[in-house]
Formats: structure tokens, sequence, C-alpha cells
């Protein structure tokens, strides 16, 4: 089960980092970047990351009749998803913005 999680993790790794490449993300925009920006930059990487792994979980939860279900309860867990993401990302993660950090802090060096 740990294995099939890991694999699932990489996935949506590699989804975000391609994601990042069709943006047009250019490893010459954190050069000269300062370290709040760089910081801020790694924390909005992980929100983004913490965001598309939370999403299919909470595709699974069925909908009550309080909320009603529909196209506005699907609207409300996309955003609500994403606020997790950034939630998360801001209170430490789970390391991904420290590691991005230090990327870019390497990329300005060279």
């Amino acid at each position: 089960m740990q294995s099939m999680t890991v694999n699932v993790a990489q996935d949506q790794l590699i989804e975000a980092q391609l994601k990042a490449s069709q943006s047009g993300l250019n490893v010459d925009q954190f050069r000269g970047m300062d370290k709040t920006a760089a910081r801020e930059a790694a924390e909005q990487f992980e929100a983004v990351f913490l965001s598309q792994m939370l999403q299919p979980m909470f595709e699974t939860v069925p909908t009550d009749s309080f909320m009603g279900g529909g196209q506005a309860e699907s609207v409300y867990r996309g955003m609500m998803v994403e606020e997790m993401g950034k939630s998360l990302a801001k209170q430490g993660g789970i390391g991904i913005a420290d590691s991005v950090y230090r990327e870019i802090l390497k990329l300005q060096e060279g």
C-alpha cells in the first residue's frame, strides 16, 4: 500500500512539473529573486502540489442533502481544496517548499 502511495505521489509530482513547464516556467526567472520572493514561490509550488494530492480524496466524498450537491458544490469543493493546500503549505507542509527553496537558491548562485 505504501508503494502505491509513493507511486501516486511521484505521478502527481511529474504532472505538476509538466504543468509548470507547459505554463512557460523558466529557470531564468529565479535568478536575481530575493530570498523572501524565493520562499513564497516555493510555498506556492507546495500549495499547488498539496491541492493536487488532496483533490482525488475529496472527489470520493459523497454529497449530502444539506449542501445539495450540483455544480455549485463542485466549485466550492475545488476552492476549498485549493485553500487547504495553501494553508498546509503555509504551516510547514510536507517539506517540498524547503527543497524547492534550496534549489531556487542554488539556481541563483549558478
